[in-house]
């Protein structure tokens, strides 16, 4: 009986690992735009599928960034400067690409462009500071879509989302895992409604890379000025110790984090030149081996690990 099981459940696992390795045909004939390509996963990905022959369409930030990739890439990929936060800034850049891929449709759109900064304990934090962030990575990433799907649904083609093992297990405060639950979240309610079109909706996971957004002497200086803009009495009741030990969280953070960013690029890759993606994709050891499997555990478990990542504010 467990011999059957076993070899049942291999052919199941061979029959999945040869669907994941089948590639879409005329891949030299297809648009991909990629926000966030000034640096980081973005830019990694634009680079990579450009060498795949790819017709890239990427959206940098900053001019400088745009002209940067430019010299490091082929003459097919081209770019255009975005601010996801501008709904006209999304509404000409949806103009543009339009004017580009005319009947074909836009084949991919990856929402890469995202930030981490200001985040905090909460009590720190004001409204404005959990907009900044929700501002870029989750209303961003809806006008965005939203103002693309016409072409990608003429084009029957893919919307990949790049969420977060912070859409899943909460580690900080601030508007950052906030954003992610919610781009998680968008992307599942977009799966179902796109499905009947024949478009595919994919969200990549990854865990913590060694990135801008992980940078310690960012996250230090955005607790300094945090700490100062505070009150009295919350500066009180927290305590210098805890202030000081949650700006050494950003030294431990970073020595744990993937120094490999491809990974996260060849998910992109795999969900837009494969024909059959993955919904989710989880990329990073951290990712698939800790933070997954640990936010099905009971709060327990989770509540324990976070709180040993900061000292515990005495009572006023």
């Amino acid at each position: 009986m467990w011999l059957l099981l076993v070899v049942l459940l291999a052919l199941v696992y061979l029959y999945r690992w040869n669907q994941k390795r089948l590639i879409l045909p005329n891949l030299t004939s297809k648009y991909v735009l990629i926000t966030g390509c000034d640096s980081g996963f973005g830019n990694l990905a634009a680079k990579q599928l450009d060498r795949r022959g790819l017709n890239v369409l990427a959206a940098c930030f900053t001019t400088k960034g745009a002209e940067d990739l430019k010299k490091e890439t082929s003459r097919r990929l081209q770019t255009v400067i975005l601010d996801v936060t501008d709904s006209q800034s999304v509404s000409l850049t949806a103009k543009w690409v339009a004017d580009i891929v005319g009947d074909k449709g836009l084949w991919g759109l990856v929402n890469n462009a995202g930030i981490a900064i200001p985040t905090a304990p909460n009590e720190w934090l004001t409204k404005d500071d959990f907009f900044k962030i929700l501002n870029v990575n989750l209303l961003g990433v809806v006008d965005v879509t939203l103002k693309m799907l016409p072409l990608i649904r003429r084009a029957q083609g893919r919307v990949v989302n790049v969420a977060s093992i912070a859409g899943r297990f909460t580690f900080c405060g601030g508007g950052y895992c906030m954003s992610k639950y919610g781009v998680e979240s968008f992307s599942d309610s977009l799966r179902h409604e796109m499905a009947p079109f024949g478009v595919k909706v994919c969200i990549i996971e990854p865990g913590f890379f060694a990135t801008q957004l992980a940078d310690p002497k960012l996250q230090k200086e955005c607790a300094k000025k945090l700490w100062a803009r505070v009150s009295e009495e919350i500066r009180r009741s927290y305590g210098q110790e805890y202030y000081e030990n949650y700006c050494a969280t950003a030294d431990k953070t970073l020595s744990i984090c993937n120094t490999k960013l491809s990974l996260v690029p060849d998910c992109m890759e795999h969900a837009l030149t494969a024909e059959h993606p993955k919904t989710r994709y989880s990329a990073g050891w951290d990712a698939k081996l800790l933070y997954l499997p640990l936010s099905y555990l009971p709060s327990i478990f989770t509540d324990f690990l976070i709180r040993t990542m900061y000292s515990i504010p005495k009572k006023a």
